[in-house]
């Protein structure tokens, strides 16, 4: 509590992960206005290779101390990374990393990032950039667009580099740099190229699309690792409630599909949540017919028994720039 309360005024404004009054969802937001209104046509979807594992404890507790006077602080801080991890009776203790799992990591990696990338890619933007570019970062996932793609490309050696002088690196196969925006679909259609392609982002999938009346929209949908990932684990859950009855079964599904649509009810994304409740229902008659030799759930049963219980897909959340124009009134 007292570290957040020192950094939360230091930390950058595109940094939102981990931090008080911020989520997931005003990343999103800030990500979609910035495409949406910025001359956007170059992403780096940038993943840094098992990032609260490889942390230099030497270089974070330099960086503490870079802020922090109090001398009691930085030794309580050194002997919480040097506790170790219990993992089946047995304690190991690593010189690197900060414990992934501990209240203090996602804090402490935010302060991390904060000297290695955020402080270098915002004087890096302002100093070098010669096009419009945005900055998005959720804990150690980065998102970075640009007008120009030889600031995109120029970036991405100079972020290589400067990651590897902290004992961190960039993921060899899911860090990518791909062309994207509202030109992006034109540009490579001229080029005899495909469609843009997409790229992830906390639990979505980013697509460059269009309107009705054809003008650019960015989609967003549920990525379908993350489906595919929620209805294994429904399915081996009513395994498990097989034999509940079958008012409980339905409850404790209610809060299963509601709380998926909590976070994933976003416009565009009604495709995704429909699929997902018809899967679920699907899962469930059969979970149902498998109580008994005799038993015969009938669709239009399970039907009924779906509207009395799981939430119908609808939006939830209101429009990017809706919400972002509200808590970003600059």
């Amino acid at each position: 509590m007292v570290l957040n309360a020192i950094y939360e005024g230091d930390f950058c404004g595109f940094s939102y992960g981990f931090r008080p009054g911020r989520g997931p969802h005003d990343a999103l937001d800030a990500l979609c206005v910035a495409i949406d209104q910025r001359r956007m046509s170059w992403i780096i979807d940038a993943d840094i290779q098992n990032f609260f594992g490889a942390v230099s404890q030497e270089w974070l507790v330099r960086f503490l101390e870079h802020r922090i006077g109090d001398k009691r602080i930085i030794r309580l801080i050194r002997k919480w990374l040097k506790a170790g991890i219990l993992e089946d009776g047995i304690v190991t203790v690593d010189d690197k990393g900060t414990g992934q799992g501990s209240v203090i990591s996602p804090l402490l990696g935010n302060i991390y990032l904060h000297y290695v990338l955020d402080l270098w890619a915002k004087r890096w933007r302002q100093r070098e950039a010669t096009g419009d570019m945005i900055i998005v970062r959720y804990a150690d996932d980065l998102i970075v667009g640009f007008e120009r793609e030889g600031d995109a490309r120029r970036f991405l050696a100079a972020m290589r580099a400067r990651l590897e002088g902290f004992m961190l690196s960039l993921h060899p196969d899911k860090t990518r740099l791909i062309e994207f925006g509202r030109f992006a679909a034109v540009n490579r259609k001229q080029r005899g190229l495909g469609k843009p392609e997409t790229f992830a982002f906390l639990g979505f999938t980013f697509i460059c699309g269009k309107t009705r009346k054809g003008h650019f929209q960015l989609l967003r949908k549920t990525r379908g690792d993350r489906m595919r990932a929620k209805l294994k684990d429904i399915k081996a859950d009513l395994r498990r409630r097989m034999h509940w009855p079958i008012s409980h079964q339905g409850k404790w599904l209610r809060q299963i599909v509601g709380g998926h649509f909590a976070y994933f009810a976003v416009p565009t994304n009604i495709r995704a949540l429909t699929a997902l409740r018809y899967r679920v229902i699907g899962l469930w008659r059969r979970c149902l017919q498998r109580r008994s030799q005799r038993a015969d759930v009938t669709w239009e049963r399970i039907v009924q028994l779906a509207n009395d219980y799981l939430p119908k897909p609808s939006i939830l959340h209101p429009w990017p720039n809706v919400r972002f124009a509200v808590k970003h009134p600059r």
